[in-house]
């Protein structure tokens, strides 16, 4: 099984997040990251989780997202709502299939069990992935969701043929320091205004590379850095 993370950002009942790490060990999958819970640790995640209490205590809990995820090269964003300059959009089936074939850490993100995942949490990954539904009823609850994913990434590790593991692939974090460098090249260069919502739109435009080396964004950087040399000279 590929090192696949689930991640659930706030959370406000335990109870799912004791049936999403029961979800979580039925398919084989055991990294589960919680995003400011509301209420955790609690007696009610225990009780729903049934014989995955292993899976409960190893979860980490982490303040931010971007933290929480810093170390993946992919994240996918679970949402049952389309969003304007929303990163590139794929089924759950499609996006397991992808996230084992990187065969490396990736994560699955969830959002709230009301509100779902805000725009920044949502433009932090590099895939927005939708379970298709019943158009007039779609909403499932925050554990069914684990649960389907889970479902779709163990067939997919059944019979899936992973591509090569790229040698030092770029983590989440790298990317991040990628969009900065970025944002502060146009911006400097008068090329892009402060608060530019082209800065979704690139963030975009690199979602659609299936996998960057580190190299490869380091040499992004460097060019970066030489024009923003070049121009205070």
């Amino acid at each position: 099984m590929p090192p696949i993370r689930i991640v659930l950002c706030r959370p406000s009942h335990p109870g799912n997040i004791g049936s999403a790490a029961r979800a979580m060990k039925a398919m084989g999958l055991t990294d589960l990251r919680l995003v400011t819970p509301e209420r955790y640790p609690a007696k009610e995640a225990q009780w729903m989780a049934t014989n995955a209490g292993d899976v409960l205590d190893g979860a980490k809990v982490h303040q931010t997202l971007n933290e929480a995820i810093s170390d993946c090269v992919a994240a996918f964003a679970l949402s049952a709502r389309p969003r304007e300059w929303s990163p590139q959009v794929l089924d759950v089936r499609n996006a397991a299939a992808r996230a084992v074939e990187m065969n490396d850490k990736v994560a699955f993100v969830f959002g709230n069990e009301a509100a779902g995942l805000t725009n920044d949490e949502m433009f932090a990954c590099q895939y927005l992935v939708h379970i298709p539904a019943n158009p007039e009823f779609s909403s499932l609850n925050l554990a069914q969701a684990v649960q389907v994913v889970a479902y779709e990434v163990r067939m997919s590790v059944d019979v899936a043929m992973p591509f090569a593991r790229v040698e030092k692939r770029a983590t989440v974090d790298d990317l991040e320091g990628l969009y900065s460098h970025l944002e502060e090249a146009a911006t400097k260069s008068g090329f892009m205004a402060p608060n530019s919502r082209l800065r979704e739109r690139w963030r975009r435009l690199f979602s659609r590379v299936p996998a960057f080396e580190r190299e490869e964004v380091n040499i992004l950087r460097g060019l970066l850095k030489a024009l923003l040399h070049e121009r205070k000279e």
